[in-house]
């Protein structure tokens, strides 16, 4: 899957399942660049992203979880937040 649309799967699956429609984004976003960054036709800046997920109530770093993951196909939450938490290490973040 690609990127953008993995993004826009994920972004879609947040904002329904915290019962919200894309007018709800109206303070952060354009419902039209909602749609777009749902149909994978987009990608969010780090400043947008920050935005969108204050409306969904999650951290960013959590929706990109869930992106990267429906990207790569990665079920096991646990063994890709182990190489994260690894990967944090090596770039002493």
């Amino acid at each position: 899957m690609e990127l953008k649309e993995a993004f826009g799967a994920t972004l879609r699956q947040a904002r329904v399942r915290k019962g919200l429609t894309q007018e709800h984004f109206s303070l952060v976003s354009s419902r039209t660049n909602v749609s777009l960054l749902e149909r994978g036709g987009t990608s969010p800046t780090l400043v947008k992203l920050e935005e969108l997920c204050s409306v969904l109530g999650v951290h960013p770093v959590s929706l990109i979880t869930a992106c990267y993951m429906r990207k790569e196909n990665i079920t096991d939450l646990k063994g890709f937040l182990a190489q994260v938490r690894k990967d944090l290490k090596a770039i002493d973040a």
